[in-house]
């Protein structure tokens, strides 16, 4: 599709946006893959006065987040793990480009929003929630919209089935009962908190203004 092509949908759903707040997000796949559609896309947004989101594993060149800076107004990203080794076993690569485009991100002074998806027994570990309270406290000044803690969802298998590949996360992998990772979830919040963390349980908490 072209731009113009993608527009048309988005602008159609323009009075959707007026009642909610809310705008167009990109993500993907990765949004950074095609980083060059992407800018066009958010700029043609702007000049409609759409507000702009991009969601993004941020595992890409600094370069490419510097061309679309000026035309997002929302960022989104995860950090799985601070841990680079248990990183690279379920991601496939390490933690570190991803930790410093945070970094960069922040001190550009860019709106972001934290995800991270909770896998008990992966990366809930109590080291692993505070040693990300610490990054985000002392290397990004709390500077950031919120974090969020999300409960894992076994999701994408059949994508996995369609490209005869293996699930990362197969069978072998159980999630415990709702009661024992809600639980889990809130504990997790109330060690963020500690740190001045704005952590929240799940995604659809109201989002500060900004």
């Amino acid at each position: 599709m072209t731009v113009d092509e993608v527009m048309k949908e988005v602008v159609a759903d323009r009075a959707f946006y007026l009642k909610s707040g809310g705008g167009l997000t990109l993500n993907g796949g990765e949004v950074t893959v095609q980083w060059k559609f992407a800018k066009e896309l958010l700029i043609a947004s702007h000049k409609q006065h759409i507000h702009t989101c991009v969601e993004t594993a941020m595992q890409c060149a600094p370069e490419v987040l510097k061309e679309l800076f000026p035309h997002t107004d929302l960022w989104i990203t995860d950090i799985k793990t601070m841990d680079t080794e248990v990183h690279k076993k379920y991601v496939g690569m390490g933690n570190e480009r991803i930790l410093e485009n945070i970094r960069m991100t922040v001190k550009e002074g860019m709106p972001l929003i934290i995800r991270i998806p909770v896998l008990p027994g992966i990366n809930n570990s109590e080291e692993n929630i505070r040693d990300t309270a610490r990054f985000i406290a002392d290397e990004l000044e709390n500077r950031i919209v919120q974090l969020q803690l999300l409960p894992y969802r076994k999701m994408g298998t059949e994508k996995y089935d369609s490209l005869e590949q293996a699930y990362p996360m197969g069978d072998d992998y159980k999630m415990p009962e709702r009661e024992v990772w809600e639980k889990n979830i809130l504990d997790l919040k109330t060690i963020m908190k500690e740190y001045g963390v704005p952590a929240v349980a799940g995604s659809s908490s109201t989002i500060p203004t900004f």
